[in-house]
């Protein structure tokens, strides 16, 4: 029993499947064997078939379990899929814009151009054409060259940096919905949770800036990518929902969503704060547990935290805490260990980690 007691407490959805082989038959001891941890029970004695038969349950479930996780993971994607299209729509809209520009001043230039090698030629052959100088002269005002002289480097700047957005964010799309993996990699946090920002910008923006404030001297740290980024993407909804509840319906702030990362001894952790409404003290306990939510029916699961608290403590073989006061903010404090010392795990090149803060 004591057993039981210990492994609900430190490993609260791990796929630990527990069956108790008792002497006791009484409804009441097996009540409490259930409540204290164990998944099922069987009593003494008992034959092989029924054994396997409850073995097979306990794999099913564990089955099942891994399952939730991926089907809330693909909702997740299905739920940021408008967001996402709405951010790739804009710069592709205005690079079109562009384009049409430089399509249409492209044909103005052109036409100039060939103005003066008729004009050019003219002179070569000593027979300056005047009719040529009005023609250019219109030529001149009709096309605006100082305009697009200024306006078309502009431009192809802007189309530039439109095309590096896009790529941005169908990059961070797909390591966002990397498949899972059997064994953990080395991951660059501070890349996976930039990609992370990135997608679920259409979550926050509108409600919050986000900051990043990361150790850009991170080692990478071992994880399962798809399973850390989904944690991450919980912990941003959660802080984008808590501002948007403490703001008043006619306000016109935004709030501030904080994200850091530091090294500390041999474990990497991040801080993912907001100032938003808080959680009150009486509820502090329970936020991982399982199907717990203080949302409206129809607005949350209880699943976010709970599958967060899965993947970091029992996957992972770290920490999530949370530090709160009502009215002033929330913070959840992730910590995963890093590769022993000696471990072949090299750091990322510098100057692919160029983060920073986020409107």
């Amino acid at each position: 029993m004591e057993i039981c007691r210990k492994l609900q407490k430190e490993h609260r959805l791990s796929s630990i499947y527990v069956i108790l082989i008792t002497a006791q038959d009484t409804k009441e001891g097996l009540s409490e064997a259930l409540l204290a941890g164990a998944s099922d029970y069987i009593t003494k004695p008992f034959d092989k078939k029924n054994l396997l038969a409850r073995l097979k349950v306990g794999q099913r479930i564990n089955e099942l379990q891994q399952q939730l996780t991926q089907t809330q993971k693909l909702e997740s994607i299905g739920q940021l899929a408008a967001g996402i299209a709405h951010e790739i729509n804009t710069p592709t809209q205005y690079i079109g814009d562009n384009i049409s520009f430089l399509y249409e001043s492209h044909a103005d230039l052109i036409e100039l151009l060939a103005k003066y090698g008729q004009f050019y030629r003219s002179i070569k052959n000593d027979f300056p054409d005047n009719r040529l100088v009005a023609e250019i002269e219109r030529a001149l005002q009709e096309t605006d060259l100082e305009y697009l002289l200024s306006e078309i480097p502009k431009a192809i700047k802007q189309s530039q940096e439109g095309i590096e957005r896009v790529t941005n964010i169908v990059r961070a799309m797909k390591d966002f919905a990397h498949p899972g993996t059997s064994a953990k990699a080395p991951v660059d946090l501070n890349r996976a949770i930039a990609g992370t920002i990135t997608v679920s910008r259409s979550e926050w923006k509108y409600v919050a800036q986000l900051e990043t404030h990361f150790d850009l001297e991170l080692p990478m740290a071992p994880c399962f990518l798809g399973e850390f980024n989904q944690v991450i993407l919980n912990l941003i909804k959660n802080a984008a929902d808590a501002i948007s509840e403490s703001a008043p319906a006619d306000s016109l702030e935004t709030g501030l969503i904080t994200i850091e990362t530091k090294k500390q001894d041999n474990w990497a952790e991040i801080r993912i704060s907001d100032n938003g409404v808080g959680i009150p003290d009486d509820i502090k306990s329970k936020i991982f547990d399982p199907f717990f939510t203080t949302k409206e029916v129809g607005q949350g699961t209880g699943q976010g935290l709970a599958i967060a608290y899965s993947i970091i403590v029992d996957k992972h073989g770290g920490t999530i805490t949370v530090e709160s006061e009502p009215g002033r903010g929330t913070t959840f404090i992730i910590r995963l260990p890093l590769a022993p010392a000696g471990a072949e795990i090299s750091m990322i090149d510098p100057s692919r980690r160029s983060l920073g803060s986020m409107k």
